[in-house]
């Protein structure tokens, strides 16, 4: 399917939409604002997902009896989602139900979906629309499930898949460019080139959020702080989001860090207590541009990213250069798009141009960071499910799924 964008997000309303927040890749879902049997609405939200929360499932460390005992834990249920894992996570052991961007635990995403429409939305999903992301080289046979479970489970009457890198430059009101798709658990470089992804060209990078915040881990311990429970893999998240930042100049920033204290922040634990964050706050994100820091033998981010743009066709390559576009809350980090930008620069200056700098002049780069781009897949997603809402050809209907089962998928598309 080929559409073109909007010019501008605004210009296209959304309609009900959600988010998982990290640490997990955005996974919007767009529900047709009323269902064929009621003219109950569902909410809206113009700019940002009406319900944003952490795909966390939790079960309780404490047996049934024990949670009882106090006002606290009684409130504990066998399975706590979402915000109330997040909330009791000090007596929970917290589990994840995709790894690297792909679901491999369906009995938790289907926690998180029971949450997300009986909870959050409160809707009666039985004949609505559902518009699912997926990110690009999920496997057939997850997209065949995910549309099992929305048609079977909850009685979906129509469905649409979109890849989360074509939603992103929707929502930037591009066709062509290449998306840095960063959430928690994948990095993707995703070309697309008219609206139509390039998954021959598309690279995956196995370092993401989730990385960042067990390296963190692993550096507030060679400084003293312990943090060992499934609960405190949270707390470092949240250090993380609030302190870490891309170092421009790495070697500028290790003689300030060994030389001053100019670093050094402040952090209030949970508990009360307050730790110290220097060199770790820029050492941390280092390992998207350095993977080995993770015991992960790929290139860093900014080759990798070289590496899709120069593997286009010479006429694309142009269009992909000056439209490089961060998205998911992995890009979030302060002073990512400048270093990025710097390490293309010289990749190209060493790899393209035999490292004469007068030529460098004319290499046209841009990188693009909207401020919204932890939330980016989200708004493409309300800008094509306006667009589709009045074009019934484009779902999959349940009845073709009924009739075809995953034959019916067909209908969105090439899977390369």
């Amino acid at each position: 399917m080929h559409l073109d964008p909007p010019a501008a997000i605004h210009s296209a309303p959304p309609r009900s939409l959600f988010t998982l927040d990290p640490p997990v890749h955005l996974i919007p879902i767009w529900l047709s604002t009323t269902s064929p049997s009621s003219s109950t609405t569902v909410p809206v939200s113009s700019n940002f997902p009406a319900h944003t929360f952490p795909s966390l499932i939790g079960r309780p460390i404490l047996r049934a009896e024990e949670r009882g005992q106090s006002a606290e834990t009684a409130a504990i249920k066998d399975i706590m989602v979402g915000d109330l894992a997040s909330e009791y996570r000090s007596y929970l052991q917290l589990s994840q139900p995709m790894e690297h961007g792909i679901v491999k635990n369906w009995d938790d995403m289907k926690h998180l979906w029971d949450y997300t429409f009986h909870e959050k939305l409160r809707v009666d999903t039985q004949g609505r629309k559902v518009l699912l992301t997926e990110p690009p080289m999920n496997p057939v046979k997850n997209r065949e499930k995910m549309a099992e479970v929305m048609f079977e489970d909850y009685g979906f009457g129509g469905l649409y898949v979109a890849i989360q890198a074509v939603l992103t430059l929707y929502a930037q009101g591009l066709q062509s460019g290449v998306v840095v798709d960063s959430g928690d658990g994948v990095t993707h470089i995703v070309p697309v080139y008219e609206g139509f992804a390039l998954p021959h060209l598309t690279k995956r990078l196995d370092v993401a959020g989730r990385d960042v915040t067990r390296y963190l881990i692993k550096l507030l311990l060679m400084r003293g702080y312990a943090f060992n429970r499934t609960a405190d893999f949270e707390t470092v998240r949240q250090i993380k989001e609030k302190l870490c930042y891309t170092s421009y100049d790495l070697d500028l920033d290790k003689r300030l860090s060994d030389e001053t204290t100019s670093l050094v922040e402040n952090y209030e634990l949970p508990d009360g207590r307050v730790i110290k964050v220097g060199s770790e706050r820029f050492e941390a994100p280092e390992c998207m541009f350095q993977p080995h820091l993770v015991d992960v033998e790929q290139p860093g981010v900014a080759e990798l990213l070289f590496e899709t743009v120069q593997a286009a066709p010479v006429d694309v390559r142009g269009d992909l250069y000056k439209h490089i576009v961060l998205s998911g809350g992995s890009s979030m980090y302060p002073g990512l798009p400048s270093r990025l930008e710097k390490e293309m620069k010289q990749l190209y200056l060493t790899r393209v141009l035999g490292g004469n700098p007068e030529r460098l002049n004319k290499f046209n780069i841009r990188i693009e960071d909207p401020p919204r781009r932890k939330h980016m897949v989200y708004l493409g997603g309300a800008v094509l499910a306006d667009i589709m809402s009045q074009q019934p050809a484009f779902w999959v209907s349940r009845e073709e799924w009924q009739e075809q089962g995953a034959r019916a998928l067909d209908k969105l598309g090439p899977r390369e």
